[in-house]
């Protein structure tokens, strides 16, 4: 399937889209406010010293890039420890105390930008770069053919995180510019690596299988070319040195004409993008740039160059493609979000490759920006588009990037990197009116020019976002309440706590019935204006007083008391969320 949307104007503020249709139907209507009152426009710059602009987001601590490191990327998280990849290697930080985190490890190893996952005492970590080397050495590679040379999937032993031990990994022919950490709910044993690589294909001589094919609109059925694919590593858990690739699966193919280039096809300087520049990166299918997976719901979203693809992993050996969407607007299909339930994704459009401006006001708020669709029997269904709505400037590099989901009960929130744009967060409950909640925005890294700098990830974990700052470090964030997000859901976020966190391996985030999570409830239904400012009050005083019941230890009659008062006074049906979520904590309480 391939879904056209027509450019529309962005007028530097916040967008509320309002409808869609796909093929080529009115998308979306924008309003924005008056030029230049959002205070993230005008901010001075500096690398250490620029500016900040917040609403909703406090900046607990920042601390440097170390001195020998470049680039940091993206992030994954295991226990009270945040693990940051970079074009260098890898950082471990101690968040136990998230507004002091510290640097515990700063393991060298330089291979391209480094991203990282984990599983249990495993350490993943993806090498694209032709100076990756075997032994992690810092002296590079030389030549076509170089029997020292890494490209492909790190494996490390982080039982000790103070002293990592690289196991043997697996060589791939274009390197691992991204993989994605993907389990079978029905195999404890093994653990599944979904490898993407986006360079150049490694001569056979250095790697056997290798076969280059010329990127090409004319349909590619013969041979085994490395394009037009991605790579399945099975991870024995007993044995993670053993690991090896599986599976190629070919999940472009056009299932006519058994054609691998089956998907978008364009080539570099063919065709222009709705900005009147040729497209750049360039929208051809012949790899994934990232993937994200959801195994409780045996789908994966593919986020693939040229195509948005919906993929059935329920086999997670052999992936089938069941769903592609294509769009003019998008340069470069880079990375998808599933919501908690798994019942929409948002895909983001890294127009200009991460490096440029892509965020003037003179741009299109659906060029480099987030597609919001609904997955409605197995196919993607377009709602709206949304981009950050604070203009930025031409010295700074900004586009829709790496975000994860804020687990507040009843809503579906995203935080979510611009890079030089700063972190912007998002309630996409409604896909179709995707609303701008909470920002924090730096002024550029040097107001003369455009250097690379910004966030490339900014992720929620364990009640804190965590920022990988590409230029400036490694920063920490806290949620403030607002009238956008309440004290109540912030709490009941918080209340998740996860084991480990890899933003491309999605689950469910289940809440426990608690006082946060009835309050959260309580607040969305007066921000929704469901309940009348009297039956808030009744309802708010009688979950005080049981909460303050509970504390005190008294009975549970008393308690359960409290709660049937709050359900009675809030006039609210039984199926309602207030009274569903009061009831809930009944239960846990009786």
């Amino acid at each position: 399937m391939r879904t056209q949307h027509p450019p529309v104007r962005w007028r530097r503020r916040a967008l509320a889209a309002s409808g869609a249709l796909l093929l080529g139907a009115s998308l979306m209507t924008a309003t924005a406010a008056a030029a230049g009152d959002d205070p993230r426009e005008g901010l001075g710059g500096g690398l250490y010293d620029a500016e900040i602009a917040a609403s909703g987001v406090d900046l607990l601590e920042s601390l440097p890039i170390p001195a020998g490191f470049v680039i940091n990327s993206d992030l994954a998280f295991t226990g009270d420890k945040a693990i940051m990849g970079s074009y260098a290697g890898f950082q471990v930080f101690d968040i136990s105390d998230p507004a002091a985190p510290v640097l515990e490890t700063a393991f060298v190893c330089p291979g391209g930008q480094g991203d990282v996952s984990v599983h249990g005492d495993l350490l993943f970590m993806s090498v694209e770069a032709s100076n990756g080397r075997i032994d992690c050495g810092t002296q590079g590679t030389s030549g076509t053919v170089d029997p020292a040379r890494f490209r492909g999937v790190r494996i490390f032993d982080i039982s000790d995180l103070s002293n990592p031990v690289q196991l043997p990994g697996v060589q791939t022919c274009r390197g691992s510019h991204t993989h994605t950490l993907v389990t079978d709910p029905d195999d404890a044993e093994h653990v599944y690596i979904y490898n993407s690589g986006t360079s150049g294909v490694r001569s056979a001589l250095e790697l056997a299988g290798c076969e280059n094919a010329a990127l090409t609109t004319d349909p590619v059925t013969e041979g085994n070319p490395t394009q037009w694919r991605i790579d399945v590593i099975k991870v024995p858990l007993a044995a993670p040195e053993t690991a090896a690739i599986v599976s190629q699966p070919r999940i472009f193919t056009d299932v006519e004409t058994g054609a691998y280039n089956g998907l978008q096809n364009t080539l570099p300087g063919t065709e222009r993008h709705p900005s009147g520049s040729f497209y750049s990166p360039t929208p051809n299918t012949n790899t994934c740039h990232d993937v994200t997976a959801f195994p409780e719901i045996g789908l994966l979203a593919g986020a693939c160059q040229g195509n948005g693809i919906l993929v059935d992993i329920s086999d997670p050996v052999n992936p089938v493609r069941i769903d592609a969407v294509a769009d003019p607007n998008f340069s470069y299909w880079h990375s998808a979000t599933f919501s908690n339930d798994g019942s929409k994704v948002i895909f983001t459009d890294e127009w200009g490759g991460g490096s440029g401006a892509r965020c003037l006001a003179e741009h299109d708020p659906s060029w480099g920006a987030d597609a919001l669709f609904d997955i409605v029997d197995g196919k993607l269904e377009f709602a709206s588009y949304y981009k950050l709505p604070a203009a930025q400037t031409t010295a700074e590099n900004c586009v829709a990037h790496n975000g994860s989901i804020v687990p507040v009960p009843g809503r579906d929130i995203m935080v979510q990197a611009w890079y030089q744009g700063g972190v912007s967060i998002i309630d996409f409950t409604d896909t179709a009116n995707p609303v701008e909640i909470a920002y924090l925005d730096r002024g550029p890294i040097n107001p003369a020019g455009l250097v690379l700098g910004g966030y490339w990830s900014t992720y929620w974990y364990n009640g804190n976002v965590v920022g990988s700052e590409i230029a400036r470090g490694f920063d920490v964030m806290a949620l403030a309440a607002s009238d956008l997000l309440s004290a109540n859901e912030i709490e009941a976020a918080g209340e998740i706590q996860l084991d480990v966190f890899n933003a491309q391996s999605q689950s469910m985030l289940v809440h426990a019935p608690s006082f946060a999570v009835a309050g959260s409830y309580v607040d969305q239904a007066e921000r929704a204006g469901d309940l009348s400012a009297k039956q808030l009050a009744q309802v708010r005083k009688h979950l005080a007083e049981a909460e303050a019941l509970v504390a005190d230890g008294s009975s549970s009659r008393a308690v359960l008391a409290q709660l049937d008062n709050a359900i009675k006074k809030s006039g609210a049906s039984a199926d309602s969320a207030v009274v569903e979520a009061i009831v809930a904590l009944k239960a846990t309480l009786s």
